[in-house]
């Protein structure tokens, strides 16, 4: 499944960590990140310790690359939200066509959003 950026939020952000959302689907399979939600979680590292925290909790996952393929996907996903006005954030349809291509489950914290996205599964 793929981790959406704001479940790896709520866990850098949270003083317990086993109660998080991510400690809870630590025990999946296999768990991938988007290359999009890595840039999220960078672009919002603002010191060195904040760096070292996201490089320690997503080392181990694999990073599924923005490709061609997803690019023409999420324009898919654009033009579909935008006919039934129910557009979301452009990054957010880039993970989730992410996860289309990839055939992944989505774990998300903003089902509102991502349960627009047609076919688009969500696991948590």
């Amino acid at each position: 499944m793929v981790v959406d950026t704001g479940i790896f939020i709520e866990h850098l952000r949270a003083k317990d960590k086993t109660s998080t959302t991510l400690a809870k689907i630590s025990d999946e399979p296999q768990l991938f990140i988007s290359a999009v939600s890595l840039y999220e979680l960078y672009m919002g590292a603002t010191t060195s310790e904040k760096t070292q925290d996201i490089r320690l909790i997503t080392e181990d996952l694999t990073v599924l690359p923005f490709t061609e393929e997803i690019a023409i996907k999420a324009a898919q996903i654009y033009h579909r939200l935008k006919q039934r006005n129910e557009i979301i954030e452009f990054r957010d349809i880039f993970i989730a066509a992410t996860c289309l291509v990839n055939g992944l489950p989505i774990a998300t914290l903003n089902k509102k959003h991502f349960k627009r996205v047609d076919d688009l599964k969500i696991s948590r």
